[in-house]
């Protein structure tokens, strides 16, 4: 294993160049188990190196994230300006990847991820903002999966007759049949179908909280004719009431409160059929460009964490692929409880993320708002963990993971 990652940084040396002008998404894996760090293109390996990451008592964060920053030059503002060349950051609270002349092979570092200088610096010229790191216990390996529920783009409107410039064949009398022929001649092969080169979306499906919840309560109740007051997704006085007049209506327990019976009596009658459960959010350029409901099913069994990228456009179909991989998470007992998961998800079950894909429906506008933005480097993360405090202004969605490593 030593030997292998030793010649990544040779390997590097040529992938770089090679990447330069094609701007491939990139995906980079870290395993803090193996202190090993690989880059791939789609699941080909691009480069490998030896790392160190963060030692006991500042250990190395697991999760997904994107890097946010880069600089050549930069010294630590928490560590006595420790210099950290050919910086990357990984989140706004300190974690990045970065060059080192110490990288002994295990965790030695403050949290963040050292590489050797002659790695650090080919890995640099490699990777832009918004490329995905992903820091795993153990090593994961991109899977290619094809799947009835993952988007692909939109397809191209044929062009219709109607607007092709048209031309007479014979006499223009108006008592005799007149033969049209288009003025352009037949392509002699199919087109090329053109992809407009837009920055990716970074989608997340999470289950849904109490803020998008309450949102929805104060906007059918105000639709229905009680005054709830704003959809601002905070319960007031003002919503309190209006759940109990609508509870007095429909003959509920009246305790203002938005119980799950509540909820669904409420739904019913809206016409708005079963309740949602999950939140699918969509960013684009590291800002918040919508959100949506969907429905999770068996919403007692945990989502787990799954993490898919979207690259590889055929320029003929217009058609992509999606690679996958799955981290290890085990959500705490209390947000178990609230989010009412009594079964977790086995990350290791080859088909872990496929029976994930298949508990969530999203729906059809947004699922066709979605392939009209999809692009290549688009990414998915399902998980349940939601919106930690690392996804913020300036950022993709960074999802940290619980393990139950000793580190």
């Amino acid at each position: 294993m030593r030997f292998t990652f030793g010649l990544g940084v040779a390997f590097a040396l040529s992938a770089s160049v090679a990447l330069a002008g094609e701007q491939a998404p990139l995906q980079i894996v870290v395993s803090r188990d193996q202190q090993s760090l690989v880059v791939y293109d789609g699941n080909t390996v691009v480069a490998t190196s030896n790392v160190s990451t963060g030692k006991a008592g500042h250990s190395t964060p697991t999760g997904i994230f994107s890097i946010l920053e880069k600089r050549r030059f930069h010294k630590s503002n928490i560590y006595s300006n420790a210099p950290m060349p050919f910086m990357q950051r990984l989140t706004w609270s300190g974690i990045a990847l970065h060059a080192s002349n110490h990288v002994p092979s295990y965790p030695a570092s403050h949290g963040c991820v050292r590489l050797p200088d002659a790695f650090a610096k080919q890995l640099f010229k490699m990777t832009g903002r918004g490329v995905h790191v992903l820091i795993s216990d153990r090593q994961l390996t991109p899977v290619a999966i094809s799947d009835p529920f993952l988007f692909q783009p939109k397809e191209k409107e044929p062009e219709l007759l109607s607007d092709a410039t048209l031309r007479p064949s014979v006499s223009q009398i108006p008592t005799q049949s007149v033969e049209v022929a288009t003025i352009e001649p037949a392509p002699e092969k199919p087109a090329a179908v053109e992809t407009e080169k837009l920055p990716p979306i970074r989608m997340l499906i999470t289950h849904r909280g109490t803020r998008e919840i309450t949102m929805d309560i104060q906007s059918l109740l105000n639709a229905l004719g009680y005054a709830a007051g704003l959809a601002d997704g905070y319960a007031g006085m003002q919503t309190t009431d209006a759940i109990k007049a609508f509870q007095t209506a429909e003959k509920l327990p009246v305790d203002g409160k938005p119980t799950p019976a509540f909820i669904e009596a409420l739904y019913a009658r809206a016409g708005k059929g079963k309740p949602p459960n999950g939140q699918l959010l969509v960013r684009r350029d590291f800002e918040p460009l919508f959100e949506t409901p969907v429905l999770i099913d068996r919403p007692e069994i945990a989502l787990g964490t799954h993490f898919f990228q979207f690259q590889d456009i055929d320029a003929t179909t217009g058609k992509g692929e999606w690679f996958a991989m799955t981290l290890d998470n085990t959500p705490s007992g209390p947000m178990k409880k609230r989010l009412g998961i009594t079964a977790e998800e086995d990350p290791a079950a080859f088909n872990a993320a496929e029976r994930t894909l298949d508990r969530i429906t999203v729906p059809d506008e947004t699922r066709q708002r979605i392939e009209e933005l999809l692009a290549e480097g688009s990414s998915l993360t399902i998980s349940d963990m939601g919106l930690g405090q690392e996804t913020g202004a300036g950022t993709d969605f960074v999802t940290v993971t619980r393990t139950r490593s000793k580190s």
